[in-house]
């Protein structure tokens, strides 16, 4: 099991190209939460506990094929249990087929090797360009204008 936050992030990324979000779940605390502040739509802006996040993830794998994470820094910061990753994935989109690159800025909390809180920073625009949805996106963003 992983022991810092940054070997806990990578091991994340690795279970994430190998598809295996159940594992990717088992990397957060039973009390631990997925925040998403720029969620869009039925996306949702928070998840609690193990069991939301499984549930999340479980869905990602027929929406995004992510292949490969070609770029990731990992900034420390004076909590030692707290890291700052900004990282790059591509892959394709499972609706469409055509490629995706998608960049993200996530704040990771973990205690005992387990994420307590993971902060997603993601673009809804690119997130939806890339899941297929962009289109649905943009009509549910101008009918929102013309209410």
């Amino acid at each position: 099991m992983p022991k810092t936050p940054e070997e806990t992030f990578r091991r994340l990324l690795e279970l994430m190209l190998a598809k295996d979000t159940d594992a990717v779940a088992g990397l957060w605390a039973e009390g631990g939460t997925a925040e998403f502040p720029f969620a869009t739509a039925s996306a949702p802006r928070r998840l609690a506990g193990r069991d939301q996040v499984r549930d999340y993830l479980a869905r990602l794998p027929e929406v995004m094929d992510m292949q490969e994470v070609p770029a990731i820094t990992v900034h420390h910061t004076q909590q030692p249990d707290t890291i700052v990753v900004e990282f790059t994935g591509t892959g394709r989109t499972v609706r469409t087929g055509e490629p995706y690159r998608l960049d993200y800025i996530v704040v990771t909390t973990v205690q005992d090797g387990l994420i307590t809180r993971y902060r997603d920073y993601w673009s809804p625009l690119a997130t939806a360009s890339a899941a297929g949805t962009l289109s649905e996106l943009l009509d549910l963003l101008r009918s929102a204008v013309t209410r």
